[in-house]
């Protein structure tokens, strides 16, 4: 069974900097579009980032275009989310999730990922 574990999240203050990785056990992500959602409190899930890890295409929403970083991490089951100058609204529990053969234009849409982390929680707050 494909197992997804997020770690990273923490208690931070506003404008600082977070991050989190994404680790599958059994195999790699190679062939996979990895992507990190979030949910706060009250709130639906939704997306943040999502990787596709042949060819590297990257898709973001827009409040985090520019301070988020979704790559890839220097072993081949890994997947990095950098999270810098990180806001109040940015609180939620982060989750990753990976799929196989995704097309770019789905990258963002929950239901074409059908493997789940338990996610990973983040706080910003002074």
């Amino acid at each position: 069974q494909v197992q997804l574990v997020e770690s990273g999240g923490e208690l931070v203050q506003p404008g600082t900097s977070l991050r989190l990785s994404c680790t599958t056990s059994g195999r790699t992500f190679r062939g996979y579009t990895v992507g990190w959602f979030r949910q706060a409190p009250g709130k639906e899930r939704e997306f943040v980032a999502a990787l596709r890890w042949t060819g590297g295409a990257t898709r973001y929403t827009d409040s985090v275009k520019g301070r988020f970083t979704i790559s890839r991490g220097t072993a081949e089951n890994t997947v990095i989310l950098q999270m810098n100058s990180l806001q109040p609204d940015d609180s939620a529990v982060y989750y990753c999730a990976s799929a196989t053969g995704m097309i770019i234009s789905s990258m963002t849409q929950q239901l074409q990922y059908h493997d789940w982390g338990q996610g990973t929680q983040v706080t910003v707050s002074s």
